[in-house]
């Protein structure tokens, strides 16, 4: 397992970098790049998107003849690691979520049709999408086989029923995946299908109001009632509910902790500038060995999230699921992300949580770390349940 970067990637995540820091940076500096709910407004997102597709930087999940990088998935990591740097970087280069789990998905598993009207859009930054699988208690959350919402079969079309909520981008998105019990088979009693805004049958019920900041389009609550799908729109086999969202989840999972490395990196970055210069009582807070300690363990807990990381981007690159490794690497580096923006506030006193850096932005975003796609208990259920099965071979090489 040899993870230095090819010469092209290496080259990609320099330019990438480059962009980052010549093109986006600054806009975090002036409010009036921000939308009404902390993510960059959408007039500048669209400025921004036409020079990143110009420098080549866009959409790296994406395959090359429909518009994309068409990178494995270890390059994702270098890429998105360096996307990440700014707030503002993954969603202008196409890499930022739900869009990014969706265009892998698609990409994957889709027709030809599908791909035509569902994905290409999506790549080409026409519109945005959305994964609609999450509902209230008692309904599916880490437990997917409690899922309530159903879509009963009416010939060559399905008949949606039920309520989803915390789907994040909703209102904004014009394409959507939707996760439906079709029967009460434990394993194959999900089915996943495709919809469009437009169609009728369903509407929000509000935008949630959460901690922030948000994706664009928020985090929605949607009600179904009768909403009708062909089932040319559906996605893979009856049944194959269950198998489209492990698909999905399991790279995506990874991509957010790819970025989330990029932020932790990022609040270690405003840190050390802000240490190297800032005096107290005759000397510079970087030259204290209780400051150095701290800048040691984050560094150290950093290295750790890019290994897992990338051990985890290797196996998938190699065909395998890599359920455990992925595991891994979301428990630890969504408690690193935490530790790494609270250490930065720390260090930069009353500047860090004002508004004058990013680090409190950072600090609120990475509170849903530990509970998107996957609390960090579930994750160490997992594998705990690996290494039931497997003994000491848990640990295997390969």
């Amino acid at each position: 397992m040899d993870f230095t970067l090819k010469p092209e990637w290496e080259d990609l995540r320099t330019q990438v970098r480059n962009f980052i820091g010549d093109a986006v940076l600054y806009l975090e500096e002036d409010r009036a790049h921000y939308d009404d709910h902390e993510n960059i407004a959408l007039p500048v997102l669209k400025e921004k998107r036409a020079a990143a597709k110009a420098a080549g930087l866009w959409a790296p999940q994406a395959p090359k003849d429909r518009g994309g990088l068409g990178l494995p998935v270890s390059a994702w990591a270098a890429f998105y690691e360096e996307a990440n740097r700014s707030i503002f970087g993954p969603v202008i280069m196409n890499c930022a979520a739900p869009d990014d789990g969706n265009i892998s998905l698609l990409s994957k598993i889709g027709t030809d049709a599908q791909k035509d009207w569902f994905l290409q859009p999506v790549i080409d930054g026409e519109v945005r999408s959305s994964f609609a699988m999450t509902e209230p208690a008692p309904g599916s959350g880490s437990d997917p086989s409690m899922m309530r919402t159903t879509a009963e079969n009416k010939g060559d079309k399905w008949i949606i029923n039920g309520h989803k909520w915390y789907i994040t981008g909703a209102e904004e998105a014009a394409h959507f995946i939707l996760v439906a019990r079709t029967s009460n088979d434990r394993r194959k009693g999900l089915t996943a299908f495709l919809f469009h805004k437009d169609q009728p049958g369903w509407h929000i019920k509000r935008r949630i109001p959460i901690m922030g900041p948000e994706e664009h389009g928020g985090h929605c609550e949607l009600i179904f009632e009768g909403l009708e799908i062909p089932d040319e729109n559906r996605l893979m086999e009856v049944g194959d509910g269950l198998k489209v969202t492990q698909i999905r989840l399991g790279p995506a999972r990874l991509t957010h902790c790819m970025r989330w490395l990029g932020l932790a990196k990022r609040s270690m970055e405003i840190a050390a500038d802000y240490i190297a210069h800032r005096e107290g009582f005759g000397i510079k807070l970087a030259e204290r060995e209780s400051i150095q300690i701290k800048m040691g363990e984050l560094a150290h807990e950093i290295q750790i999230g890019r290994l897992l990381v990338m051990h985890a981007a290797w196996s998938l690159d190699q065909g395998h699921f890599a359920r455990k490794e992925i595991s891994s690497a979301k428990i630890h580096v969504a408690n690193t992300l935490h530790k790494a923006v609270d250490t930065a506030i720390q260090l930069n006193g009353a500047r860090g949580y004002a508004k004058d850096t990013p680090l409190e932005w950072i600090y609120r975003y990475a509170r849903q770390a530990r509970l998107v796609d996957g609390a960090d208990e579930v994750h160490k259920m997992v594998l705990a349940r690996h290494y039931a099965e497997q003994g000491n071979d848990y640990w295997q090489w390969g």
